[in-house]
């Protein structure tokens, strides 16, 4: 008897071998399904409130979605206090972010300037869960601007150039501007050239066309530079903080995101964005008709 029940729990132990043995062999490819459902997780692409901002989003979007990846955009989220955080958590992957304002978000007291500088003092600055793809040539930033006309007729090409200009040189732009580093203090202590301020505010670009003024502070990525046929003055010393457009990204998805997006940045130029703008501003177009129309353009 005692022989009977050992060799009927040896019958049920092997059984259940046999039905453990089964499960384990579709393990593999529960697994494979797993991991395959994993490398086919929606990349989210965010985007500020900001129409040129929202552009650029949308064609990190739609090269994603080009190269196969399924995407889902969350647009129009506010400003960096209001992304920032879910970035860091994972909940978006992708958005285009600007060097230099957004290594003052992160080190308010950074002393550096130039593209170069400002990117690499941005990648020690970022917190552990995101990087930073490689930057383009568009920037949003701040500039001196002049007419096409005042450039011509004075050879101007960079700021220094303002220097050799004869007339009096008045510069317009936001009140603030009167007190900050890169206003007209900075102007001549970097470039020697000496200008009386005038606060235009809102309506500095207006004044410039004018003749009011004939130097301005203009954001880089303003549309009507085009519209208007303004000269944004090139800055050799780096008087203005660089703020190059740039995706930032979910750090462990850095090396996937960058074979689709480092492309885009290197085709993303400064005029480009300008472009892009006045398709939004003036022509009325959708974001996603003008990124699709700028990569089929670009070969994207």
């Amino acid at each position: 008897m005692k022989n009977k029940q050992v060799a009927r729990v040896a019958a049920v132990v092997a059984a259940g071998s046999l039905a453990l043995a089964g499960c384990s062999s579709s393990d593999p490819l529960a697994t494979q399904s797993s991991s395959e459902k994993s490398g086919s997780e929606k990349v989210v692409v965010g985007s500020q409130a900001y129409y040129s901002n929202e552009i650029v989003a949308e064609i990190y979007a739609q090269a994603l979605e080009n190269s196969g990846l399924e995407v889902e955009r969350q647009f129009n989220i506010g400003q960096r206090d209001a992304y920032m955080p879910q970035l860091e958590n994972g909940s978006i992957n992708v958005f285009p972010e600007y060097t230099g304002n957004l290594l003052q978000f992160f080190k308010e007291d950074t002393k550096a300037r130039s593209s170069e500088d400002v990117y690499k003092e941005l990648e020690k600055e970022l917190p552990d869960s995101l990087a930073v793809l490689d930057e383009a040539q568009a920037s949003d930033q701040d500039s001196y601007t002049v007419t096409s006309k005042f450039a011509q007729e004075n050879n101007l090409e960079s700021i220094e150039d303002l220097a050799n200009v004869k007339d009096q040189l008045t510069l317009g732009g936001p009140p603030e501007l009167a007190e900050r580093p890169y206003g007209p203090k900075g102007l001549e202590s970097t470039y020697g050239v000496k200008t009386e301020f005038s606060a235009t505010g809102d309506t500095t670009v207006e004044d410039l066309v004018a003749g009011t003024v004939n130097v301005a502070n203009v954001f880089t990525a303003d549309p009507r530079i085009k519209t208007e046929d303004l000269v944004v003055l090139e800055d050799p010393k780096s008087l203005f903080l660089a703020s190059n457009v740039v995706p930032v990204v979910t750090a462990d998805q850095s090396s996937k995101l960058g074979e689709v997006l480092n492309p885009v940045s290197e085709k993303l130029t400064a005029q480009d964005l300008i472009d892009l703008n006045v398709q939004s501003t003036v022509d009325k177009k959708s974001a996603a008709d003008i990124a699709k129309s700028w990569l089929s353009e670009h070969g994207l």
